[in-house]
């Protein structure tokens, strides 16, 4: 268990500052380059709606189908301006101190210590699974992502629900779930009262320009996470957005992605491994590896015109390690990584 603090700059680096216009983009992981046209259309249908309020009706709509795609009740949904609002919301439980399980996406560490809360990393050791994984005892707030971002494992259900302690409330970070065909390890559908599960939906539909996801978990625990919420913080079309992306139409077609994805995603594993790099053993949609040339590796790819994530922001990484969204156009990047190696 370690205590680390990245400086700013570190903490809130994301893969779109590696992007640049025209580049081959490995860097974010939003799986497509536009939403699909359905989506496009329903979304469009809404643009006259812009100029009043969201109502009522617009949430409880988004509510209800997130509400049947998990099998939960309506006030157990909790919009979200992106699942990364969820983060920001998190101090409003008032914890005496959070443990973030690292490597892990950045901004809930930094968020919470922003708004002066004692943050741990509980830092995983390579192969970065949950096994072994001692949590402090005074820590009232846990969060860990499933599958993590950006180590991609998966975590199981029974590993999760053993970070339960009375008096501590385990926010699970779901943000590419969706991309696993069955979500054998979700906790989405679990209604727990000290359980809280984050779902994004921006990655899947290709919607990083809109931001939407939700949060599920007890009434009571959501009401907290809002106590100091704006008004109107989810808009018309986010809303819309979340009402047609858990509908169960859209709920098969990214089942479907998700299996193309883990084929797409096994084929680009092993041309990195062909290639010299030590892969990462996971599920995610993207690869998380490591080569002892990989600053190199980066500088090469970006002077071809292809952007890579660096991972040395993350508490637990280096310099050596590297991730990959899984692309189709996975074999320009094997073989950028190849020349380097050769």
């Amino acid at each position: 268990m370690a205590s680390l603090n990245l400086s700013p700059p570190a903490a809130r680096y994301h893969g779109d500052q590696a992007v640049a216009p025209g580049m081959l983009d490995f860097a974010v992981n939003v799986r497509h380059a536009r939403p699909p046209e359905w989506l496009v259309r329903r979304l469009a249908a809404r643009l006259p709606d812009l100029a009043r309020y969201p109502s009522a009706q617009d949430v409880w709509a988004a509510q209800d189908a997130a509400a049947e795609r998990h099998g939960r009740a309506r006030d157990e949904v909790l919009p979200l301006a992106g699942a990364a609002e969820a983060f920001a919301l998190l101090s409003n439980l008032r914890p005496a101190r959070a443990a973030i399980i690292a490597p892990a996406f950045t901004e809930p560490a930094a968020a919470l210590s922003a708004a002066g809360v004692p943050v741990d990393h509980v830092v995983l050791e390579p192969p970065f699974g949950l096994d072994g994984v001692r949590i402090p005892d005074d820590a009232d707030l846990v969060v860990v992502g499933n599958p993590t971002n950006p180590t991609s494992v998966l975590h199981t259900r029974e590993q999760l629900l053993a970070l339960r302690r009375p008096g501590r409330i385990l926010v699970v970070d779901e943000a590419f779930a969706d991309s696993i065909p069955g979500e054998p390890e979700s906790l989405a559908g679990d209604s727990l009262p000290d359980v809280v599960v984050l779902r994004s939906l921006t990655k899947t539909w290709a919607l990083a320009g809109l931001r939407v996801g939700y949060a599920l978990g007890a009434p009571e625990v959501l009401d907290r996470l809002t106590a100091q919420r704006a008004h109107w913080p989810v808009g018309t079309l986010q809303l819309a957005a979340i009402a047609a992306c858990c509908g169960p139409r859209s709920v098969a077609e990214a089942a479907a992605g998700a299996a193309r994805l883990t084929e797409l995603r096994a084929e680009m594993v092993a041309g990195l491994t062909s290639a010299g790099a030590e892969v990462v053993d996971g599920r995610a949609p993207f690869v998380l590896f490591h080569r002892p040339d990989a600053v190199r590796i980066r500088k090469t790819l970006q002077d071809k015109g292809i952007a890579i994530r660096r991972c040395d922001t993350f508490v637990g990484l280096d310099e050596r390690y590297l991730r990959a969204a899984v692309r189709r156009e996975w074999p320009l990047l094997v073989q950028a990584v190849s020349e380097v190696r050769a």
